[in-house]
């Protein structure tokens, strides 16, 4: 039982250690020694349980997507319209790209190598898009807005949050923050009556 636990702490060291480098320096940029080094294990133990830099990825984003399921879950719990409950998931995603350096690096990795590694964006768009087409049934919708269009806008949307708060560096000025200056520009084009 021992020498699970100091597992599952190694892997975890690992996945932490991972998300940082490739949240500070991209895919390219992550090292599995800068990896094995800031998580205090020997590179034979970080091969041991990843057999590529690939490999290491993946489980980032596994974990980020576990984390955002999770967190979204409890977003979406509010006894509200869908674009209500919409509005809550996505503030939920920005303060998962502002908190976490796990999700942000997922975020990226969904960027820099979309066909490598399993999108972060599964963890949450369909949920979105559920919420969408229950709007749009219930007429809360614009009539041109369309569920699928709208879910691209806001995939795109998210995006460029994370894309510019890694660009500037500021944590004064977040995904949430822009979120919240970016979103009544949506509100109007896509919400009924908007």
């Amino acid at each position: 039982m021992v020498t699970q636990d100091r597992a599952a702490r190694t892997r975890q060291a690992l996945i932490a250690a991972a998300a940082a480098d490739i949240d500070a320096n991209g895919y390219d940029g992550a090292t599995l020694s800068v990896i094995s080094t800031t998580a205090s294990v020997s590179m034979g133990a970080l091969t041991f349980h990843f057999s590529s830099k690939r490999a290491l990825a993946e489980a980032v984003v596994e974990e980020a997507c576990a984390l955002t399921r999770e967190r979204a879950g409890a977003a979406v719990r509010i006894d509200s319209s869908p674009l209500h409950v919409a509005g809550a998931l996505l503030r939920c995603l920005a303060d998962l790209l502002d908190e976490s350096a796990l999700v942000r690096a997922a975020a990226l990795l969904a960027r820099e190598r979309p066909h490598a590694v399993p999108g972060w964006h599964q963890a949450w768009v369909p949920l979105l898009r559920e919420l969408l087409l229950e709007a749009d049934r219930m007429g809360q919708l614009h009539r041109e807005a369309r569920p699928a269009a709208v879910t691209d806008l806001v995939v795109h949307l998210l995006t460029a949050v994370e894309v510019n708060r890694s660009a500037r560096g500021e944590e004064e000025r977040g995904a949430e923050d822009a979120l919240k200056r970016l979103l009544p520009f949506v509100r109007r084009a896509v919400v009924s009556g908007g």
